[in-house]
């Protein structure tokens, strides 16, 4: 496949709020591609899922994100003077809470499904080019969107489990992309040599 609109690039991607900012495209990529449902983007709507996964224990919340049950409560309660807001600390401790517990058998199954049938990439980023002989081209933004095979996404997969970081799944990527768009599948541009940058956006569809 070639360069792509942004139209194009984002139709029909299942989408869900940004995660923070330390957290990586490609990262946020995956973690889209992997759910059918949004996760639910506002911290009471995160709360009351995990009490209802907990049959209502304000306990139950309370231990699991390290807190008192009476925290937990202040967090929770309808009495506007007794209501407190969680901090941020606490604010990311639930988020991460509700991510692993967000459909765990959709996850699953979509994961297996792109490790053994691959998926397709949609990147805005920068690109530059380096040939063997040690000539290069200035690097430019481009759309792309690319079919990847299976083994890409076990790659990135086991980096994400291994917390190996964004710039590690950039190298996985850039390897990806240079051998199947720009070298076309090793039939031309031998010796070209991809780099893969200022990632604007990173989407990933599989099936």
């Amino acid at each position: 496949m070639g360069e792509v609109t942004r139209r194009t690039a984002g139709a029909g991607l299942v989408g869900w709020p940004l995660r923070e900012a330390g957290v990586g495209q490609i990262e946020q990529g995956l973690e889209r591609a992997l759910r059918t449902r949004p996760v639910p983007s506002s911290t009471e709507a995160r709360l009351r899922f995990l009490l209802a996964a907990h049959r209502g224990s304000t306990r139950r919340v309370a231990a699991m994100l390290g807190v008192s049950q009476r925290t937990v409560q202040r967090w929770v309660t309808k009495k506007s003077g007794a209501r407190r807001l969680p901090g941020p600390t606490q604010v990311r401790a639930i988020e991460e809470a509700v991510l692993v517990r967000w459909q765990p058998r959709v996850r699953a199954r979509r994961r297996a499904q792109a490790e053994a049938e691959g998926f397709v990439f949609h990147t805005r980023a920068r690109f530059g080019f380096a040939a063997a002989a040690g000539s290069s081209d200035d690097p430019r933004v481009r759309w792309i969107t690319q079919d990847l095979p299976g083994e890409v996404a076990r790659e990135l997969f086991a980096a994400q489990d291994a917390s190996a970081g964004e710039q590690h799944q950039t190298v996985i990527l850039a390897r990806a992309l240079g051998h199947a768009y720009f070298r076309n599948g090793g039939r031309r541009a031998h010796g070209l040599h991809i780099a893969f940058s200022d990632i604007e956006f990173a989407d990933f569809s599989i099936g």
